[in-house]
C-alpha cells in the first residue's frame, strides 16, 4: 500500500480511496491545486541537447518536482479551509498548454475528509 504524504499541517494526502485504519467521518467535498509555469528559452535548449545525447533533464525534472509540490499544498490548503485533516483519491495531471506549448500546468484534485 502507498505510504500517504503528511504536511506540516498534518494533512493527509493519498492516491488512495482510504486510509488503513482511519475511518472517513466525514466527505467534505472536491478540492484542487493548480499551478502553471513557463519554461525558459535557455533551459529549454540546453535541455533539449541532453535529451538528444541520451541525458536526464535536471531542469526539466526540478520544475515538475517544484510544480507538482506546489499543486498539493494548494490542495491541501483548500481541505484544511474546509475544516478536513486529509484528502484522498488524488489524481495528478500534467498539462503542456499555450500558443507555442511553452507553459507546463499541474493540477491536483481530491477529495477533502475528515477522519
Amino acid at each position: 500500500m502507498p505510504s500517504p504524504w503528511k504536511d506540516a499541517r498534518g494533512i493527509t494526502v493519498t492516491t488512495t480511496p482510504t486510509i488503513e485504519g482511519r475511518p472517513i467521518q466525514d466527505y467534505l467535498g472536491i478540492v484542487t491545486g493548480e499551478v502553471i509555469v513557463g519554461a525558459n528559452l535557455f533551459r529549454d535548449l540546453f535541455a533539449n541537447i541532453r535529451d538528444i545525447v541520451g541525458g536526464r533533464s535536471g531542469s526539466y525534472e526540478r520544475i515538475l518536482r517544484d510544480a507538482r509540490e506546489q499543486a498539493i499544498q494548494e490542495l491541501q490548503a483548500e481541505c484544511g479551509a474546509l475544516g478536513g485533516n486529509a484528502v484522498v483519491g488524488v489524481d495528478l495531471d500534467y498539462e503542456v498548454i499555450g500558443d507555442t506549448g511553452s507553459m507546463l500546468m499541474v493540477s491536483a484534485s481530491g477529495t477533502a475528509v475528515k477522519i
